[in-house]
């Protein structure tokens, strides 16, 4: 089993998990498990990259990642081919030279730690993968809900977000504004480190994993739970160009 953390979907990102999903296979890994928990989105050209490299080429050849829906607006014209990301096969040179074949594990199943900051493009993994059927077990909590995604636009110096689209996967489904949620409930684990197998998270990724079976609430991940409690809500602070599906074109 393969654990693979995974915070931001910029640049730097690329060149990180091709050498990560190499890893993963040499090592003969035959199941991931994916924390996304905290990572709240960006480049979904990258999130295309890591759904395939997890995925076969066989679910992926041809598939649809994404479709962007616009409303009768379509302020950029877009028609047919120009409103589909596929499955990306190759790097697009973000920060690895362009055009190298992306490596596959194959895998039929992925397991997503998830949460409250899990978002958009990141959101679009789960979405996409379940889209060409490879079986996608989400362990924690329902994600924040963000089918949307923009182009950002440059004017005198400002440079604007304005939502333009909504993302489906390859059968049509995009319709998530109240978050995907868990196969597994399970609340975060602040007294471990991320990659622990006794993680709250992690650690029940794993047992449903071999039994099927959703665990009960570990006592560690409900007593870090209030511990940290003081009333306020959580924000992971990320600019906007991270907290949705942007697309560069």
């Amino acid at each position: 089993v393969g654990y693979l953390a995974f915070h931001d979907h910029i640049a730097p990102s690329e060149a990180k998990l091709v050498d990560a999903i190499t890893t993963l296979r040499s090592e003969a890994v035959t199941d991931v498990v994916l924390d996304l928990r905290y990572n709240g989105g960006g480049l979904l050209s990258i999130a295309s990259e890591l759904a395939y490299m997890l995925s076969s080429r066989t679910a992926t050849n041809g598939k649809i990642f994404e479709r962007l829906i616009f409303n009768d607006k379509n302020p950029f014209g877009f028609s047919g081919g120009q409103q589909d990301t596929f499955f990306l096969s190759e790097t697009q040179g973000y920060s690895t030279m362009p055009g190298r074949s992306l490596p596959q594990l194959g895998l039929n199943r992925v397991h997503v730690l998830t949460g409250p900051g899990t978002c958009s493009a990141s959101e679009s993994i789960i979405n996409a993968l379940r889209g060409v059927d490879v079986q996608v077990n989400i362990i924690g909590e329902t994600t924040c809900g963000k089918p949307y995604g923009f182009f950002p636009r440059d004017n005198c110096g400002t440079t604007y977000f304005a939502i333009h689209f909504k993302g489906v996967n390859h059968k049509g489904f995009g319709e998530y504004g109240d978050g995907l949620a868990p196969t597994c409930t399970v609340g975060d684990d602040f007294s471990r480190a991320l990659g622990d197998p006794a993680e709250a998270r992690l650690a029940a990724a794993l047992s449903y994993r071999s039994t099927g079976v959703c665990p009960p609430g570990t006592a560690a991940a409900r007593e870090s739970a209030a511990q940290f409690n003081t009333g306020v809500p959580l924000v992971l602070q990320k600019s906007a160009a991270r907290q949705s599906r942007v697309l560069s074109r």
